[in-house]
């Protein structure tokens, strides 16, 4: 009899939470617009509201402007040459799926443009080992084993398995979160705040595709899910990862923590040469980033920017952190110099090379681990003789040359 009860509960759980992830992320109630239409204008805000209907408007102007621009492939202000590229255009998908189309010149009723164009195909699907067409909404209509992994201010995290029995992550706008909820308190409009926040859900899957590198989480498409009640409710599909958990990783071997640092020094340097310019991460925490095979990559793009800080002076370039501040040179052209990069780098010291470099490390290479943390704690190096000496004690360890006039014994399997 327990265990009939214990199996009917399990059961129920089961549905209830599946039924629960499908609310979310195809939730009645906000209306984003349709790709390259243009829907209805957003309520009018209640009375008393701060800043009213055009402010909000032009809030989401400015995000769909940014998301043009990444869509285009430009590069930011105060970037360096780009490496010449362009999206694909969309190919068709399953059916069911949404086609974005580019948005209409006019902008809409309430002065808030569309949707930007999504990316195209090029990212390899799960168990993929090359380029193919993008997952859509019939991908979804079958998945099984629906988990909640965790939500952030904007969006909320699912596992599923799709019908082929691969695993993948699905996000979409958190109805409940801090993004949408603050915006409806401000503006009292609830279609308009939903293209606000899906606007940055749709900013991270066009960072996804142009940043593509082995540190950056691949993108398996995405659903613009119709229903009875909402059109074009945006929901991404992407590569699954494990939360990256500090404590864990500090009860790992070296060997594991130096090849999530090396991981994280080859993206740094990705980052600062991509194609868009030098992208820095202004939300740097452990949380954005995934562990997938024992690689780092990171997740979480929707807070990236691409633009250099402008200045007239080098007290306009100060990079300031809890512990200590920076200040940099303001070049020729008005732009702080490095400013991306080295905000992204002392953030990794801060968050990963202090604590997983040196530790337990082979005694024959701590000085060099040294200097590398050193280095990165005052920026007296950039991101490309970082991950120059980061190459340098992979060349050393994986060749055996760290063990000489040691009498250490050590594996590298993974190298």
């Amino acid at each position: 009899m327990r265990r009939r009860r214990a199996a009917v509960a399990a059961g129920f759980c089961a549905s209830f939470l599946l039924g629960s992830v499908l609310n979310v992320l195809f939730a009645p109630g906000s209306e984003p617009p349709r790709p390259g239409q243009s829907p209805g204008p957003s309520p009018d805000p209640g009375p008393g509201r701060r800043g009213g209907r055009g402010e909000l408007a032009r809030q989401i102007r400015a995000r769909y402007e940014e998301v043009q621009r990444y869509s285009r492939g430009g590069p930011g202000p105060g970037a360096g040459r780009p490496e010449r590229r362009r999206l694909m255009d969309l190919a068709p998908g399953g059916p069911g799926l949404q086609r974005p189309r580019p948005p209409r010149a006019r902008p809409l009723l309430d002065g808030a443009p569309g949707w930007p164009p999504a990316p195209g195909p090029g990212s390899p699907g799960p168990g993929s080992s090359g380029p193919g067409p993008r997952l859509g909404c019939a991908a979804l209509r079958n998945v099984s084993g629906a988990q909640y992994v965790g939500s952030g201010y904007t969006k909320a995290v699912y596992r599923v398995r799709l019908p082929g029995g691969v695993a993948v992550a699905l996000k979409a706008v958190d109805f409940s979160g801090h993004d949408l909820g603050s915006c409806v308190r401000e503006f009292g409009a609830r279609r308009g705040c939903y293209r606000l926040a899906a606007h940055k859900l749709l900013k991270e899957m066009v960072l996804l595709e142009r940043l593509r590198h082995p540190n950056v989480l691949q993108l398996y498409g995405y659903c613009y899910q119709d229903s009875e009640d909402i059109p074009d409710t945006l929901t991404t599909i992407t590569e699954l990862g494990a939360p990256v958990e500090m404590i864990q990783l500090l009860q790992t071997s070296w060997e594991d923590r130096f090849r999530i640092c090396l991981s994280l020094g080859r993206l740094l340097h990705h980052l600062a040469h991509s194609p868009l310019g030098s992208v820095t991460l202004l939300d740097f925490r452990p949380r954005q980033f995934v562990l997938v095979d024992g690689e780092l990559k990171v997740t979480d793009l929707d807070d990236a920017r691409v633009e250099e800080t402008p200045c007239t002076g080098s007290a306009d370039c100060t990079l300031e952190f809890p512990a200590r501040n920076f200040t940099l040179p303001c070049s020729a052209q008005g732009w702080c110099e490095a400013m991306n990069e080295k905000r992204n780098l002392y953030n990794a010291y801060r968050f990963f090379f202090t604590y997983l470099l040196p530790h337990s490390a082979p005694s024959s290479l701590r000085p060099l681990l040294d200097s590398i943390v050193n280095a990165t704690g005052e920026l007296t190096w950039g991101v490309d003789e970082t991950l120059a000496q980061l190459e340098k004690v992979l060349h050393l360890y994986r060749s055996g040359q760290y063990l000489q006039n040691s009498t250490e014994a050590g594996r590298a399997v993974w190298l």
